[in-house]
């Protein structure tokens, strides 16, 4: 049997699953290289996703505490296409992606794992980048570390 060690999971299995919402808390805690804030705007900002599908995985979120589209104003989401916009460039130039998924889980059954704040996924996605390992171990293998792919990205900023 091969084993895949990937210690930096460790940290996420024993995370306080706490009622606090990320998205409101970690812009407010003014470290934003340690909580993988990329870039910040007026009204919404970018964030690394910690647990990410694939390298390069990015969230945008409003600072407000908004669960639905419809409470978003016109000024958030014109803000939020326009860093997505942004972002898509930054991450084709940085990581050269073949492709992207881009979209919001909105709800529990959606597959939302956090429902009451909303945010935008931007997940780069290569040809090849999927293999066994989610078919058959339900594992998913991401070769690059957080802080990496942050210094790169930041660094193109």
């Amino acid at each position: 049997m091969r084993r895949l060690w990937a210690p930096w999971r460790l940290k996420y299995i024993k995370e306080d699953r706490s009622t606090e919402c990320i998205f409101c808390k970690k812009p407010g805690e003014n470290k934003d290289r340690e909580n993988y804030i990329l870039l910040r705007g007026k009204t919404c900002f970018v964030i690394l996703n910690a647990f990410p599908y694939n390298n390069g995985h990015l969230m945008i979120a409003p600072y407000r505490h908004i669960s639905s589209v419809e409470q978003m104003s016109l000024e958030e989401g014109v803000e939020m296409i326009k860093l997505l916009n942004k972002m898509v460039k930054l991450l084709t130039e940085v990581m050269q992606p073949e492709g992207f998924n881009i979209g919001m889980n909105l709800g529990k059954a959606a597959g939302a794992g956090i429902e009451d704040h909303i945010h935008l996924h931007i997940v780069p996605r290569w040809v090849g980048d999927y293999n066994f390992m989610p078919l058959f171990s339900d594992t998913k293998v991401i070769p690059e570390a957080l802080e990496e792919t942050y210094r790169k990205l930041k660094e193109k900023l």
